[in-house]
């Protein structure tokens, strides 16, 4: 299911696919666990195709992109 849901996300245009982070973001806020998460977890970031996912993409510079929302979004909440 995971790889279905990746599918799906990286087959929308680019304005789509904003919007469906800054809804996951939104979500998150909402719904923010109480249960702080375990630092054992063992999570291997490099090996996760989660991570670089964008690595490739040419209609989509994923940096500048990431550093443009950030910059609004923390505009947002710092002043």
């Amino acid at each position: 299911m995971t790889h279905e849901i990746l599918g799906e996300f990286l087959s929308l245009p680019a304005e789509a696919q904003s919007q469906v982070v800054s809804l996951i973001a939104f979500l998150k806020q909402k719904y923010i666990y109480s249960e702080p998460l375990s630092a054992s977890s063992n999570v291997d970031l490099v090996n996760d195709p989660f991570v670089g996912m964008w690595r490739d993409r040419q209609d989509l510079d994923s940096t500048t992109w990431v550093r443009n929302l950030r910059e609004s979004e923390w505009s947002k909440t710092n002043g």
